[in-house]
């Protein structure tokens, strides 16, 4: 693989635009100072990949419901309404969410490792820094795959349209008003200044909008409040999972909310579903031996190099990655135990001459919008760096 070294952004430029987790716990750059070079046949492949696994998982996702397999993939029971309800009803549109790849960039096949389908990190960095780096540097900033702010411009009219013909959106938003309301916890300024961006990008695309922590937004019978001011949408940058292991109660509000038609909440209650790394077993039954999967079971694979991670586990915790006979190569540990467990056939991902490995970040909105990598150790945690790209 190549690699453009390339002078970083300070951090008191990325401040400026609020991008303040530029910096990592042990005082290193969260952002790397180098781009991958990639070509414009390999962004392409990338593009199609992502684009034929979104049909994919939706077709999956019929499945799941047909068959009432949500206890398989570790789904909490007290979601499976509000699963069903949002899957049923078109409004309920799929915002923005982000595919994890191996391969693409080194000569070998593209491979789904998850999908990050309900809470996707790296939005800001991948819309935002990486472009930023390029134009800071004195380089072609459209030569990148890179269109996000544009696609989920246009993806936020299409709740309203709920279609591909966006330029209606005028014409249908004018007679509703509807306002969006932007919500992450308090106290994380990733979370909230991710949660931010897509406010201004729901701005952008002419929403009235407005923002309140978690902890201070109301759910009734009635609605979603702000105050007394009633929201017909709501974004919410919270796992659903957490919301039906942890906020039982509301879980049980925002089903009823749902069936009633009182709001519509983004991402829809059916990305737990794509989430759940449990699903990569349901597609690999659909699809045996499909090329972009990896085969994943509920049960240890024979004979095969394997990783063995939790369904709804995050930034690489309560992983293994197991030998062919056996033995443990590497392991996590982590808060997730209580998931469930599936084992996934092990693939390498793309590495550097330092022997840092590459891990590829693909946005879908509507379509596949925008890559970006993350570079660090066998398991990528919350260490790993943001890498950006460059078409050449």
């Amino acid at each position: 693989m190549k690699l453009e070294k390339l002078n970083p952004l300070t951090p008191e430029y990325l401040e400026s635009i609020g991008f303040v987790w530029h910096t990592d716990n042990d005082n290193t750059s969260y952002v790397a100072d180098e781009i991958v070079e990639i070509t414009e046949d390999e962004a392409n492949a990338y593009y199609e990949a992502c684009n034929e696994l979104y049909d994919m998982f939706c077709e999956a996702g019929e499945y799941v419901i047909e068959n009432d397999l949500f206890h398989e993939i570790n789904i909490p029971f007290n979601l499976v309404d509000l699963i069903k309800e949002s899957w049923e009803n078109d409004v309920h549109w799929h915002l923005y969410s982000r595919f994890d790849l191996a391969g693409g960039i080194d000569g070998k096949p593209i491979k789904l490792i998850e999908f990050n389908a309900d809470t996707p990190t790296a939005l800001f960095e991948t819309a935002v820094i990486q472009w930023a780096m390029l134009k800071a540097n004195g380089l072609d900033e459209a030569s990148q795959f890179n269109n996000m702010f544009e696609a989920l411009k246009d993806n936020f009219k299409r709740i309203i349209t709920l279609d591909s013909h966006i330029e209606k959106f005028e014409e249908y938003y004018k007679d509703l008003g509807w306002k969006i309301l932007f919500s992450s916890i308090s106290g994380s300024s990733e979370d909230e200044n991710t949660t931010k961006l897509l406010q201004h990008i729901a701005s952008e695309a002419g929403f009235n909008t407005d923002f309140e922590f978690m902890d201070r937004v109301q759910f009734n019978d009635e609605g979603i409040f702000k105050e007394d001011e009633l929201f017909e949408f709501w974004f919410k940058l919270v796992p659903w999972e957490d919301i039906g292991i942890e906020e039982s109660e509301l879980a049980l509000i925002l089903t009823d909310i749902i069936k009633e038609k009182k709001a519509i909440i983004f991402n829809p209650a059916y990305t737990l579903m794509f989430q759940s790394k449990g699903f990569m077993k349901i597609l690999w039954d659909l699809y045996p031996n499909h090329p972009l999967l990896l085969e994943t079971s509920f049960e240890p694979l024979e004979n095969k190099k394997q990783v063995e991670k939790r369904c709804f586990g995050r930034e690489g915790a309560n992983t293994k990655i197991i030998n062919e006979d056996g033995s443990i190569d590497v392991e996590t540990a982590g808060e997730y135990e209580g998931h469930k467990a599936i084992y996934q056939e092990y693939v390498e991902l793309p590495t550097d001459s330092e022997g840092n490995s590459y891990q590829a970040g693909v946005f879908f909105a509507y379509e596949a919008c925008g890559l970006g990598f993350r570079r660090g150790e066998k398991i990528l945690n919350n260490m790993s760096k943001f890498v950006g790209h460059i078409i050449k």
